[in-house]
């Protein structure tokens, strides 16, 4: 992204979820070597999303600061909208409001916009002769007012932590205010947990890196969907849920490092019906949207978080779905997982097309987390699928011009639509985007899931939270 600026490696943060004198925290690091840990556009959008996983998991965050505030040819881009700059601020208030800590370490420049957030924060550090604080530098100052000062008697240190009380810590230097931070850290009371079932870790049946094998890395070869769950799940752990109905979705109850949860995957085997009819592995048919649903709601009633396994190419097409009401069943299940109260996390394995997408749990239906493996493709469609509908808009405008299109030209108009279609369809497209919080190697998802239940269950459930009867 931001080629034209010279890019901008991993939006100028460096963040993460981890373990500060053993509590579960969020950690977020400006990149001063990415334009002296400027804010692009894709910048708010990773810190936002940061915040969101700490109020909705209570989750306190510490921030490294080094930054040159907003980037200024993209100005109009990231300063007044709601999923803006600003947001931030907003969010660091609300963080407060609800108990969660945040502490700032100011370690590097910290000018206009990007001062607040420091400072909004519960508690300030800041390292003598590297940190410093101001809304306007010497230069802009000095252009302002007509006033001569250096940035050190501006906003160092001794100025914040001696004169103004701005900060709260002064720091002799960076090792010094990182052990002062696992001490604030370390300090901190203890919490509620939402009390989710947790029993004695049993190691998956089968190895995780078989993962490699069950899932090839094109993912044309059909697959059964419990072969790939047993290489993150606890073994012998798996209790399906209508096991012999809807069958192009897996359901049931399972462990994961012994976590209780409850699992909707997609199948991708071909699956004969009652009828005698194939059925088209990873695609949603009717009797599969609806078992999905009910099971969904039932974990919602236990209380029992979800994770949802995609490798889906859609909904079911045609007279025959459509009379059958596919629609109808469709919106049931997006309607009980986004109603869903209970936490919700997404590992993308493959194929996550259209409202596929949707009904398994996508970005826009709030999973806790949502990682995908490296073999993972979102869009509308697939791409070959998109490519053909693409070339007949192009071809019938080119016609309507009076235009002839040989068929040579038009396989080299596919061919190009297909390049540009299938390089939008990477995980790697998608991460870059924030569609997607993590790429994972997929011998790491029981890990990374563990981590994810582990985080939710200091959090809230969203009835619970939004009738003020969980206390903190």
């Amino acid at each position: 992204m931001y080629h034209e600026y010279g890019g901008c490696p991993s939006g100028g943060v460096v963040a993460g979820i981890t373990y500060v004198e053993g509590k579960q925290c969020i950690v977020v690091a400006n990149d001063a070597t990415v334009k002296a840990g400027a804010w692009f556009p894709i910048t708010a959008k990773k810190n936002l999303r940061l915040q969101e996983i700490s109020m909705e998991n209570r989750l306190p965050i510490i921030y490294l600061v080094d930054s040159a505030g907003v980037f200024l040819p993209m100005q109009d881009e990231i300063f007044p909208d709601k999923e803006h700059f600003g947001r931030i601020f907003r969010n660091n208030a609300v963080l407060s409001a609800k108990g969660i800590p945040q502490i700032a370490a100011i370690m590097g420049s910290c000018v206009a916009g990007g001062a607040y957030l420091p400072i909004m924060s519960d508690e300030a550090l800041i390292v003598e002769k590297t940190g410093s604080i101001f809304l306007a530098g010497s230069y802009l100052v000095k252009a302002a007012i007509g006033e001569d000062i250096d940035n050190e008697t501006l906003g160092g240190a001794a100025t914040h932590s001696e004169i103004s009380g701005v900060t709260d810590y002064k720091m002799k230097d960076d090792e010094e205010c990182l052990k002062t931070i696992r001490d604030l850290v370390g300090k901190l009371g203890p919490r509620p947990t939402l009390g989710f079932n947790r029993e004695k870790s049993l190691k998956p049946k089968v190895a995780p890196k078989k993962a490699y094998e069950v899932y090839t890395e094109n993912g044309a070869k059909p697959y059964k969907m419990v072969d790939l769950l047993e290489t993150f799940i606890d073994a012998d752990s798996f209790t399906e849920y209508k096991a012999g109905y809807g069958r192009t979705i897996c359901t049931g109850y399972a462990r994961i490092d012994g976590w209780s949860v409850g699992i909707v995957a997609n199948n991708r085997e071909l699956i004969k019906n009652k009828s005698g009819e194939m059925q088209f592995g990873g695609v949603i048919y009717s009797d599969s949207a609806d078992k999905a649903a009910r099971f969904v709601m039932v974990c919602n009633q236990k209380r029992i978080p979800l994770v949802f396994v995609q490798d889906v190419t859609g909904f079911m097409v045609g007279s025959r779905s459509e009379h059958g009401g596919i629609i109808k069943d469709g919106a049931k299940l997006v309607n009980a997982m986004s109603n869903s109260i209970v936490p919700k996390f997404t590992v993308v394995v493959g194929n996550s097309f259209g409202a596929g997408n949707y009904a398994m749990c996508g970005k826009a239906y709030d999973p806790r987390l949502i990682v995908a493996w490296p073999s993972a493709k979102m869009a509308v469609m697939g791409g070959a699928q998109a490519a053909k509908v693409l070339l007949q808009i192009q071809v019938s405008a080119k016609k309507k011009k009076g235009e002839t299109v040989s068929e040579a030209q038009e396989q080299k108009l596919l061919h190009e639509i297909q390049a540009k279609y299938d390089k939008q369809t990477t995980p790697w497209y998608a991460a870059a985007r924030l569609w997607v919080d993590e790429i994972i190697d997929p011998a790491q998802t029981r890990e990374t899931l563990s981590l994810g239940i582990a985080m939710a269950n200091n959090g809230r459930m969203d009835d619970q939270y939004s009738t003020g009867a969980l206390q903190t």
